[in-house]
């Protein structure tokens, strides 16, 4: 069994581009997604350029992200689909730490981020992500949306704002000071860009809208010399040429300082990855490997930042895309990323025309997109009150604290309102108590009478408990009330746990306690029906062989037992 554990387990780290070419590669693929990735990369150019300025940095650090961490993760991830790139759920991290640390600060956080998401699919985390509450993951996505809107209004409007504050409040205080000074070109220019990408969408929704908007907003720019402010007069351009790998100097206290900025680079990557990948299963019946979409978003992020990049994830739009397109194996995706470096090199020059108003466009519909209303709204409507009350937090922590904080807080308190209801889940019962559908434990089917039989099945000092949910640490106290509940203490207590599906620790350390007390009273303790989880828990911990619990297979053979032994007894 052993020998065959560990191959299995590797092959689920084998990449999907090996999958796919083992099972044959031919024209017909190969033409599928070169268009596919012909058209995914149109998406994909003014998005990452507009993307890298929301975040506080430059528009070639955009591209780059896309050829490297694009090709990294369709070469080396899980998905069969899966498209790479910077996303908007990084704006707000990314733009955080350039401004506290630098860009050499997010390098070393996504050096970080890389490694934990290699450490954390080689472990089998993967699986581990879809337990993130959708209130969380919609809470502080909504944030983000509202956040990335907010950050662009000063670009959309044309305001003569040198750097606009970072938080959300102050944000808006200083855009309602300076309203007077609104650009009409730049809004004109920004109000037009974003009517054609509506338009486009409602009526051509197969049209690159965002490329489209983009390229007649920088073309009317040029020919019209119109007074907006543009990537060039910004940035000064983009460079034609990919830049040599190179990292900043290692200062081991930084990296400690900037240990938790990576833990929140690596969470995003690793929930939006995964996701993005079970997006795109949904589309096409296939599965992903999640832990080998963790290692490849790992090594993607690290890559990419080496290259002079931001952080990148899987990209749920671009990704359907992919699949809408035709794409049908990885190569989809390294083509995307291929062209996207053939336009940074011949079309470099004519990026510095491009408006930042056209690009504030562009990210007002990202914005949207991300704010998933219908979803929050259903939520914030139909949800039970305490998975509204996370969603609430986490939306309003991410807007107006920081996303580190509304997810560490929307996880925790999501982890406790579970527990709330798990432990309300949680019963333990008396003999006399039990309820009806147990009736295939009635000691005599024929003539037992629901409970008055049961309870009268037993022998005088004998008294009978049932456990009924996954004893854990969160109801392991109700165990010491049940001695409580008893006027005196029997000769025999039997615990039935055959509805106990697991035991914790704690829980194990509870029933400990109890059976030592039971024996300071003389009162004998039998476990019964205990299922496979349980009883390693009990036996690894020396519950039953330290304290000599007798343990019976089924609640029926215990009480046989016991009448049997009864009349030997007196």
């Amino acid at each position: 069994m052993s020998q065959h554990a560990a191959p299995t387990r590797w092959r689920l780290f084998i990449p999907k581009l090996v999958t796919c070419i083992k099972e044959g590669y031919g024209w017909p693929h190969l033409k599928a997604d070169g268009i596919a990735g012909l058209t995914v990369a149109i998406v994909a150019l003014p998005l990452a350029m507009a993307l890298a300025i929301a975040s506080g940095t430059t528009p070639e650090r955009g591209l780059i992200t896309v050829i490297i961490a694009g090709f990294v993760i369709s070469a080396f991830g899980g998905s069969r689909f899966q498209i790479g790139g910077p996303t908007g759920a990084f704006v707000v991290v990314v733009y955080g730490i350039i401004a506290q640390y630098g860009y050499d600060g997010l390098v070393l956080a996504t050096l970080m981020a890389g490694a934990l998401l290699v450490l954390a699919g080689l472990a089998g985390f993967g699986t581990w992500i879809k337990y993130v509450p959708q209130p969380v993951v919609v809470g502080f996505t909504a944030g983000i949306a509202v956040i990335i809107f907010s950050s662009q209004v000063k670009d959309f409007l044309g305001l003569a704002i040198e750097q606009p504050p970072a938080g959300f409040a102050a944000q808006w205080q200083s855009y309602l000071t300076h309203i007077d000074l609104i650009h009409p070109t730049t809004l004109a220019l920004a109000l037009a860009s974003l009517g054609l990408i509506i338009a486009l969408r409602r009526w051509r929704p197969q049209a690159p809208g965002f490329l489209i908007a983009v390229t007649v907003a920088a073309a009317a720019t040029a020919l019209f010399t119109l007074p907006v402010e543009t990537i060039g007069t910004r940035f000064g351009g983009i460079p034609s040429t990919l830049p040599s790998p190179s990292l900043p100097r290692i200062d081991f206290a930084r990296l400690a300082e900037l240990l938790p900025s990576a833990f929140t680079i690596a969470f995003l990557a690793g929930v939006e990855s995964l996701l993005s990948a079970v997006v795109a299963d949904g589309m096409t019946g296939r599965r992903h490997r999640s832990n080998c979409e963790l290692v490849a978003q790992g090594l993607a992020n690290s890559a990419s930042v080496a290259f002079g990049g931001i952080p990148a994830t899987g990209a749920i739009a671009r990704t359907a895309t992919n699949i809408r397109a035709g794409g049908r194996t990885p190569f989809a995706g390294i083509f995307h990323a291929l062209f996207v470096l053939l336009f940074m090199l011949l079309l470099a020059p004519l990026a510095s025309f491009v408006p930042l108003a056209g690009l504030a466009a562009v990210l007002f519909i990202v914005a949207w997109n991300m704010s998933e209303v219908d979803r929050f709204k259903r939520l914030l409507l139909h949800a039970p009150w305490d998975e509204r009350l996370v969603l609430v937090i986490t939306f309003g922590l991410t807007v107006a604290v920081d996303l580190t904080v509304a997810i560490e807080v929307g996880v925790v308190f999501a982890a406790m309102l579970f527990m709330h209801r798990m432990t309300r889940a949680v019963a333990i019962q008396s003999h006399d108590l039990l309820i009806e559908e147990d009736q295939e434990d009635t000691l005599d089917a024929a003539n037992g009478n629901g409970k008055d039989g049961m309870r009268a099945a037993l022998p005088p000092g004998v008294e009978a408990y049932q456990i009924r949910g996954p004893f854990f640490f969160g109801v392991a106290d109700l165990l010491g009330e049940v001695m409580e509940r008893i006027s005196a203490p029997p000769k025999i207590f039997i615990l039935r746990m055959r509805l106990v599906p697991m035991v914790d620790a704690t829980g194990a350390q509870a029933l400990e306690s109890f059976v030592a007390r039971c024996r300071r009273h003389d009162t004998e303790v039998i476990l019964t029906g205990l299922q496979p989880q349980p009883r390693e828990v009990l036996d690894r911990m020396g519950l039953l062989a330290r304290q000599g619990v007798r343990e019976e297979s089924d609640f029926r053979s215990a009480v046989e037992k016991l009448t049997f032994a009864a009349p030997e007894a007196n």
